[in-house]
């Protein structure tokens, strides 16, 4: 059995390659600027699998990118039946984001009570209360931010450029994610 689970992950970039380390005031002003939306993914402001690019092959839409996107390609049988077959999800890649030991930045240990304190606030809404981790904490977001090609809110850019205008030796080093 073959099943396409589909995800919604905003703002997420295939972007990849070798980054070169650089300030943070310019890391940050590489970010994408886009109005905040949470309120994300409904199923059913998508019509799902027409009869794809392909109409004549037999092959759906679904089925069309199963085969697209297969690490273990599958076997296709009548009616474009799909069997066997290998593929990675936009769930493993928001499970990869927040889990990511890839990079030294993107998870670090803090207090219980720091971690409920920020919650899902960007810089905007929160920073840290030690005022010597602010360079630090600016750095190590906007890394994070551009590893996994996510955009800010012009709030949150905003902030991250204040913070990087007192952070005059920080540099902003990331490795794209896989």
């Amino acid at each position: 059995m073959i099943l396409l689970v589909l995800g919604y992950f905003a703002g997420a970039s295939s972007w990849r390659g070798p980054a070169p380390a650089r300030s943070s005031r310019r890391s940050v002003s590489a970010l994408p600027l886009e109005v905040e939306d949470r309120t994300g993914y409904q199923r059913t402001s998508f019509r799902h699998w027409n009869a794809g690019d392909i109409p004549a092959d037999g092959c759906n839409t679904r089925q069309e990118v199963l085969l697209a996107e297969a690490v273990v390609y599958p076997e296709i049988g009548p009616g474009c039946t799909l069997t066997g077959g290998t593929w990675w999800s936009y769930y493993d890649k928001r499970e990869a984001y927040a889990n990511d030991q890839g990079q030294q930045a993107s998870l670090v240990a803090v207090t219980a009570r720091s971690n409920r304190s920020k919650a899902d606030q960007d810089p905007a809404e929160w920073l840290p209360p030690a005022p010597d981790a602010l360079c630090r904490y600016g750095a190590e977001w906007t890394a994070t931010k551009l590893r996994w090609g996510l955009a800010v809110d012009e709030a949150e850019r905003d902030q991250l450029l204040d913070i990087a205008a007192g952070c005059g030796g920080t540099d902003v080093e990331f490795t794209p994610a896989p």
